[in-house]
């Protein structure tokens, strides 16, 4: 048995008995809380979705043997990772399919006849479908690339061969399952067709958009954040190319082409996709633009390219005029081609917001006076007091609950707006500090530098766009038919006071680690389950009275936030990006 390598990370508990050593170990504390995830979605799921729930068990076996394959070689030290985190595939292929799934779950129980959902279902499982192929292409090529790299080792060529044969089984039960799925639906050939080629192309895209973060910000990222930003960035442009070849005269007067549903969504839904989609191209439109001025010479003197990014002044007038042009034509005119808005978008989101305009324009008041008062308070304790950075950090998460938990209970829709705004801003802001535009680049580079830490690197600072999405995603999830009142609140409660706590608590008074490598301490963990509980004991009543139908079981918020906290505890991977799905899939439960 001395021959067979070790499959056991060694840096948490669950480790064999001392008779056991040598004998590979397939359990580590991470992969034990996954489990229990997955089992119960599969275990909630109803029997309409039974080709789903063994799809999403077939995925996690398949990365769970990708993912022990790649530690235990040496093929890992080949990707430019993060330092101090594990490869977090396993993880990583699960949360976007699990997060699809638990909403087709939710939505079910709505469903009067099975085979007349609500609006939005269809869109979810094409979404579960098409998540599941992103995750089984990158698992797949991370298996064939360990199999190539160790080739040569005699001594574990049959066990990566076998590995390897695995993995092609599982993709192919995998498209077999997926076509029976889409037969259920549609009696249509052509209807199958169109969705598997749909999802060949989305596992396509993922894994070359995987490739380029990997390389484009090394260091930045472990394998698995960078599969979750893949795997999410190509269901976000997905839908949105979706939505634009849909509204085309062509392709919606034939019925052929119509596999993703036409489902209406609202004004603020399309505001948000048409502005972070165009924020995120948008460092290809400043591209074009630059080429385009180096070759009729504009700004000749100013302009001083090295590689495609000028240096000077003239790049900061690039950049502004770019922005301001995607801003306000390119965006606004893909919005009113898709939803067909009254008025110019730009002009909808004021008459919005002075629908209600006391209400509305003190709630800006109020956050602005909050961000105001963090930033000048938090920024001089960092630069003149001794107090950690990571506690530092926490008190932005407290920031985030102070600013998002009113909004979210009296104003959910304009905290929508809200949340794609802010989000918005900090993309350009990143911007702004990356490319050292002036005459704020170098200003926003200090702010950000004083609360890094071993997450962030000098190419990308992650950490507020990871607290910001992680408390939006589950409210931006949440719209249309939602059952559990919690839901919304999944990202503000498991960072802004679960996380917090146990950061505190464990930072001041842990004394009992969950392995000897590790930080995280026993105490930290129940402080963060502790709190979440009691802060969902006084938000129920007050969700009550302000006339929600309360149908959250104790029981089951109880599992949830037990397997979020020890999530927290046992992953290396940015708890921030992961925690706020994994405890929002399970509330939907």
């Amino acid at each position: 048995m001395v021959g067979l390598p070790n499959l056991c990370n060694g840096e948490r508990g669950f480790c064999a008995p001392r008779a056991m050593v040598g004998l590979p170990k397939l359990c580590n504390g991470e992969r034990v809380v996954v489990f229990l995830f997955v089992s119960r979605i599969v275990f909630f799921a109803p029997i309409h979705l039974a080709f789903e729930a063994a799809a999403l068990c077939l995925l996690a076996v398949a990365s769970l043997l990708t993912e022990i394959s790649l530690e235990n070689s040496a093929a890992l030290d080949r990707f430019k990772t993060r330092s101090g985190a594990a490869s977090g595939i396993l993880l990583a292929s699960i949360t976007l399919p699990s997060l699809m799934l638990s909403r087709m779950v939710q939505m079910s129980r709505s469903l009067p006849n099975i085979e007349i959902g609500p609006q939005g279902f269809t869109h979810f499982s094409l979404h579960f479908w098409a998540a599941c192929s992103g995750c089984f292409t990158v698992v797949c090529i991370l298996q064939f690339l360990v199999q190539y790299w160790r080739r040569n080792m005699i001594s574990f060529q049959l066990l990566w061969s076998q590995a390897f044969r695995f993995s092609l089984v599982n993709l192919v039960v995998y498209g077999i399952i997926c076509s029976l799925s889409f037969s259920r639906k549609s009696s249509s050939g052509w209807y199958v067709i169109m969705n598997l080629i749909w999802h060949f192309f989305n596992g396509l895209a993922t894994i070359i958009l995987l490739k380029h973060v990997l390389c484009t910000f090394p260091s930045c990222a472990s394998i698995g954040e960078a599969l979750l930003v893949s795997s999410g960035l190509v269901l976000y442009f997905g839908d949105v190319l979706v939505r634009s070849l849909l509204k085309m005269t062509w392709t919606s007067e034939s019925p052929n082409f119509d596999f993703h549903e036409r489902g209406s969504r609202s004004e603020i839904s399309t505001i948000i996709q048409g502005l972070l989609v165009g924020l995120i191209i948008f460092p290809l439109f400043y591209k074009a633009t630059l080429q385009v001025l180096k070759l009729t010479n504009i700004f000749k003197a100013n302009v001083q390219v090295d590689g495609w990014m000028p240096k000077g002044t003239g790049r900061s007038i690039v950049f502004y005029a770019s922005l301001l042009v995607m801003v306000t034509a390119v965006v606004p005119a893909w919005m009113h081609f898709v939803e067909d808005f009254p008025v110019y978008p730009l002009v909808w989101i004021l008459e919005f917001l002075f629908e209600v305009p006391l209400q509305r324009i003190v709630l800006c008041t109020y956050w602005i006076s909050i961000i105001l008062l963090s930033i000048v308070r938090f920024y001089n304790i960092s630069k003149h007091n001794k107090t950690e950075r990571i506690l530092l950090r926490k008190y932005y998460h407290l920031v985030a609950v102070l600013m998002f938990v009113p909004a979210l209970i009296f104003e959910p829709d304009f905290l929508d707006l809200a949340f794609g705004t802010a989000l918005a801003v900090f993309i350009v802001l990143e911007m702004i500090r990356v490319w050292q535009i002036l005459p704020f680049g170098n200003m926003v580079h200090q702010f950000m530098n004083a609360f890094t830490d071993h997450r962030d690197s000098e190419i990308l600072v992650v950490s507020h766009f990871s607290l910001l999405l992680g408390c939006a995603i589950p409210k931006w999830m949440s719209s249309g038919f939602n059952d559990r009142p919690l839901a919304p609140f999944a990202g503000i409660l498991s960072l802004g006071i679960g996380d917090t706590m146990a950061s505190m608590v464990g930072h001041k008074y842990g004394v009992l680690r969950w392995s000897k490598t590790g930080k995280k301490t026993i105490e930290g963990t129940a402080a963060g389950i502790t709190s979440v509980l009691a802060s969902c004991s006084v938000l129920l009543p007050l969700l009550a009275s302000t006339g929600f139908i309360l149908s959250q079981h104790w029981l089951s918020l109880v599992m949830a936030v037990t397997v979020t906290g020890l999530l927290e505890a046992y992953t290396t991977q940015l708890d921030n990006a992961f925690i706020p799905l994994v405890f929002y899939s399970l509330l939907c439960l």
